[in-house]
């Protein structure tokens, strides 16, 4: 039983040592001054002023097209998923199946796609509307899976007939009723869409143009044509603002679970 225990443990430390050490790493060489020199060369902010003066605009278009996604995604999803909830049955499963689709291709098949419909468009081609379109596609899925999960675990038919008995209308019910209690699903579906928007990279770069870097093309190209002291400090800086941000949608969706409990 202690021989099971402990190798349980090594397996764990390994694991967690095989995803630290890199990003540690990484994380060193972005505040040190020579990456060859390793800490003896010394500590520096300075890669890290670099980055932002040259990807800020990337940053922060990232967070703006994740933020944009998810707005989408709810207005879209969060109907879409309570109304194939609400009528199960072989139209339902074909349209999920159709909604899921994205997810069957490829991220350069599905960009090809948009920009053979949508290339001639050049406003629209050249503005972040063109990447949150195929960014909505791709996460789309998730937040309808997400949401349906939740409603197909609860007695939705009767919740439903209750508040319909006491003189709600359907607007109210949905509000009322149905996104009270898909509320953990919906929390959830948010945190896979940002996450998702975000690290997104075989879509964006095909969707992308010079002037429309996101967090992951800008990561590309820093470590393309730059210092590895700038990329590891670009790697560093997307860190600070993505993990707090990920980790409060988690602890959200989790006090949102032990509420509907």
């Amino acid at each position: 039983m202690r021989i099971g225990k402990a190798l349980q443990l090594a397996v764990t430390l390994l694991a967690a040592a095989f995803l630290l050490v890199p990003t540690i790493q990484s994380v060193l060489a972005g505040v040190t001054v020579n990456y060859f020199q390793g800490i003896r060369s010394g500590l520096t902010l300075e890669w890290i002023a670099v980055v932002w003066e040259l990807y800020a605009s990337s940053i922060f278009l990232s967070l703006g097209i994740a933020l944009a996604c998810l707005c989408v995604t709810l207005v879209i999803g969060v109907p879409a998923a309570y109304a194939l909830a609400r009528s199960p049955g072989r139209l339902s499963r074909a349209v999920e199946e159709f909604i899921s689709l994205p997810l069957a291709i490829p991220g350069l098949a599905l960009a090809l796609a948009l920009l053979q419909l949508y290339g001639s468009y050049k406003g629209f081609r050249m503005s972040p509307a063109f990447i949150l379109v195929g960014h909505v596609l791709y996460t789309l899925p998730f937040m309808v899976r997400s949401v349906q999960s939740v409603l197909a675990a609860i007695d939705l038919r009767t919740l439903e007939e209750g508040a319909a008995t006491l003189g709600a209308g359907p607007v109210r019910r949905f509000f009322d009723v149905v996104v009270p209690n898909a509320l953990p699903g919906i929390l959830a579906g948010a945190l896979t869409v940002v996450t998702l928007s975000i690290g997104e990279f075989n879509l964006t770069w095909m969707l992308h143009t010079p002037f429309l870097k996101t967090l992951p093309v800008g990561l590309a190209d820093s470590y393309a044509s730059m210092r590895l002291e700038i990329a590891s400090a670009y790697t560093l800086i997307f860190f600070v603002m993505i993990v707090p941000l990920l980790l409060a949608m988690q602890w959200a969706s989790a006090r949102a679970q032990r509420m509907s409990q």
